[in-house]
């Protein structure tokens, strides 16, 4: 995620705070202050924060890790003020599989929630748990109830949250991966509305989590309604077949021309014949920028962005640009020599055109 501090790698995940987690640091410091505390109770309520972020982090990380047993890797992990995202590389297809990962989190809350417990029942008998209150109390004790709080909230049916997930891998044992996604999205907007409403009268942060679920929702059922129309094709279905392509020693200056005179953004690269890589425009632009328009396309092109086959899934294909984070790979045929260009507006292109094709077929019958 960008504007992000990487702060070290666990179980080979990188893990970052956003900045704007540091925004949120200085306003529990500043708002201890000016309510009359002292420096040293502002510093311990910004630890207080600091380890109510290791248990997001451990909530986290039991979602990476649960996924990882399913052979999902997690690309990274960002903590922010409304909490931690794990981003999977995907989403397991198998319903139970996403069920697992869905409350791995939670769980660990749950844990985290009794270690405290044991650890006060020691120190002081359940007695005095139940006196804690909200913003005070002894610091372990209202640790153990946030950790509570957060397992209640995140298990809230409001896709594409924990509860949500669980929702739909339950749906899905039934009715298919599909469908299962149209419901618990259409369930985790109307809860979306709900917080925001609730916002207007309790809490303006609930609007902020209201608008991030309401969006989550809605994206992640155009992926799955992408994924399923895409199902069957092949690369060779989807693909460009007419493009243009640059030799490794032409000059930057013959790239922008091509960029100019037509739709394509990024150029697979030839020398003698044979692919060696993708200019592409980030590239070509950046190049141009720090004064390199004398170079040549070889110098500047992207040599790990891989081909895929023109007999490759689709959907699979689809997987490897997304988690190498490209929007364009070239396509090579049996013989191993270019035959296409396959990026991610093309594929939307496809999807929307078939989507119109069913609906008019639909009218028909």
């Amino acid at each position: 995620m960008k504007w992000s501090l990487k702060i070290g790698t666990f179980a080979g995940i990188g893990v970052y705070f956003h900045w704007t987690f540091a925004l949120l640091i200085g306003w529990i410091f500043t708002v201890h202050l000016t309510s009359g505390k002292t420096v040293l109770e502002a510093v311990a309520g910004v630890g207080f924060i600091l380890a109510l972020f290791l248990c997001v982090l451990l909530h986290e990380f039991g979602h990476a890790l649960t996924a990882k047993r399913y052979g999902v890797k997690t690309r990274d992990i960002t903590l922010l003020p409304i909490g931690g995202i794990a981003r999977l590389e995907r989403i397991p297809e198998k319903p139970m599989q996403e069920f697992w990962v869905a409350v791995a989190g939670p769980a660990v809350n749950v844990v985290i929630a009794g270690l405290l417990f044991l650890v006060l029942l020691a120190l002081n008998g359940a007695n005095r748990l139940l006196e804690v209150q909200w913003g005070q109390g002894r610091f372990l004790a209202q640790l153990m109830w946030i950790n509570l709080f957060i397992v209640a909230f995140n298990l809230l049916p409001a896709f594409p949250m924990d509860g949500g997930r669980v929702l739909r891998s339950l749906l899905a044992i039934r009715m298919g991966r599909r469908r299962a996604t149209g419901i618990a999205a259409n369930i985790g907007q109307m809860m979306a509305i709900m917080f925001g409403i609730i916002g207007f009268f309790i809490n303006p942060f609930l609007i902020f989590i209201a608008i991030v679920v309401y969006l989550g929702a809605q994206a992640e059922a155009a992926q799955v309604e992408m994924q399923s129309a895409l199902d069957g094709l092949r690369v060779r279905d989807a693909m460009m077949t007419r493009f243009r392509t640059l030799g490794a020693r032409d000059p930057l200056e013959k790239a922008v021309h091509e960029l100019l005179a037509g739709s394509q953004q990024d150029f697979p690269v030839l020398n003698d014949g044979d692919l060696v890589g993708v200019l592409r425009r980030e590239d070509l632009v950046k190049a141009l920028a720090d004064g390199r328009r004398e170079w040549m396309a070889g110098d500047v092109m992207c040599r790990e962005c891989g081909p895929v086959n023109e007999l490759d899934v689709l959907t699979t294909a689809l997987e490897e640009m997304s988690r190498n984070q490209r929007a364009t790979a070239p396509v090579l045929g049996a013989d191993g020599r270019i035959v296409g260009l396959l990026t991610v507006e093309n594929i939307g292109e496809l999807v929307m055109v078939n989507a119109s094709l069913d609906r008019a077929l639909s009218e028909q019958v």
